[in-house]
C-alpha cells in the first residue's frame, strides 16, 4: 500500500530544493493530490493527466507532451508511469529543474536500470541529475534535475 505522507513529503521536499520556483507542472499527477499539497505551500501549479476525475485544482485533462508551452519554474512528477522520461527531456529543452519519484519504466527495464537510465539521460541532455530519498514506506527515490549555472548563464543553479 502507498504511503498516504507521500504527497506531503514530497512537496516539502520540492519547495525546499527549489525555494525560488513559483509555477509548477505537476505531471501525470492523476487526481490532484500532490498539486493540493504544493498549493498549499504557496505555489501556483498545474495538473496535466488525461483522467477526468480529480480535486478541485488547476487541471488539463491532456497527455503533457514536449511542445507543452513553457510557463513553470519547475517539473515534478510523483510516480509519473509513462510520462517520466517526458519530464527529463522536458526540462532539458526547457532549462527547468525537475524533481521525479519514478515507479515503473515505460520501455520494461527494471526499476534500478530504470533509474540509472533517467540520470544519464538527463546527464547527457545537460542537467546536473542528483538522487535523494523521501523517508516514506514504497518507491521512494527521486531524481532531482538542476540545470546548471552556467548552462542557463547565471550565477545560481536553476
Amino acid at each position: 500500500m502507498a504511503d498516504p505522507r507521500r504527497f506531503e513529503l514530497f512537496a516539502d521536499l520540492a519547495t525546499t530544493r527549489f525555494p525560488s520556483a513559483r509555477t509548477v507542472f505537476d505531471i501525470a499527477g492523476g487526481m490532484g493530490k500532490l498539486n493540493l499539497a504544493l498549493t498549499a505551500r504557496g505555489l501556483e501549479v498545474t495538473t496535466f493527466d488525461r483522467r477526468w476525475k480529480h480535486a478541485d485544482v488547476r487541471y488539463a485533462q491532456r497527455l503533457f507532451t514536449l511542445d507543452e508551452p513553457c510557463t513553470c519554474d519547475l517539473l515534478v512528477g510523483m510516480h509519473p508511469d509513462g510520462a517520466t522520461r517526458v519530464i527529463v527531456e522536458y526540462a532539458a529543452r526547457h532549462r527547468r529543474p525537475f524533481a521525479i519519484v519514478p515507479c515503473c519504466s515505460d520501455n520494461g527495464m527494471s526499476y534500478k536500470p530504470w533509474m540509472r537510465h533517467l540520470a544519464e539521460l538527463g546527464q547527457q541532455l545537460g542537467l546536473r541529475v542528483t538522487e535523494t530519498t523521501l523517508p516514506m514506506a514504497g518507491r521512494a527515490r527521486v531524481l532531482v534535475g538542476e540545470v546548471p549555472a552556467e548552462a542557463d548563464g547565471s550565477s545560481a543553479p536553476r
